[in-house]
């Protein structure tokens, strides 16, 4: 069983970066594959981005793809999405996923291949 948790969100302007961190409890970090999702207010929950187990391949959403980056740190057992160039339309709640018994470099983008999920954490982009 593994525990989630998200940090990092928050205020920000149109233009501006914020960085996210899922931190992961109770297994072994390295044997799951790690995405992000996100949910705007009153729409469905959306794929954003993921990542291997390895850390090697990433894979993202057309809207995000070239501003959002995630990477994670095996060692510190924590996943990050960079996000850069934020627009009022990235306001959403954001949430980090685990999926363990994947292939060492592929990314997972379906949202109901995952197993474990945090409670999220609130993105919101205005002037």
């Amino acid at each position: 069983q593994v525990q989630l948790v998200e940090s990092g969100g928050g205020w920000v302007q149109p233009g501006g970066s914020l960085r996210l961190a899922c931190a992961a409890s109770g297994g072994t970090f390295s044997d799951y594959a790690m995405g992000w999702f996100r949910q705007p207010p009153g729409k469905r929950r959306e794929f954003v981005g993921a990542i291997s187990r390895s850390g090697g391949t990433t894979g993202y959403a057309d809207s995000v793809k070239g501003r959002f980056t995630a990477s994670r740190d095996n060692a510190k057992n924590t996943v990050y999405l960079q996000m850069n160039s934020l627009r009022p339309d990235d306001t959403a709640l954001y949430y980090c996923a685990a999926v363990s018994g994947r292939a060492l470099h592929a990314p997972v983008v379906v949202d109901s291949q995952y197993d474990y999920w945090g409670q999220g954490t609130q993105v919101t982009v205005s002037s």
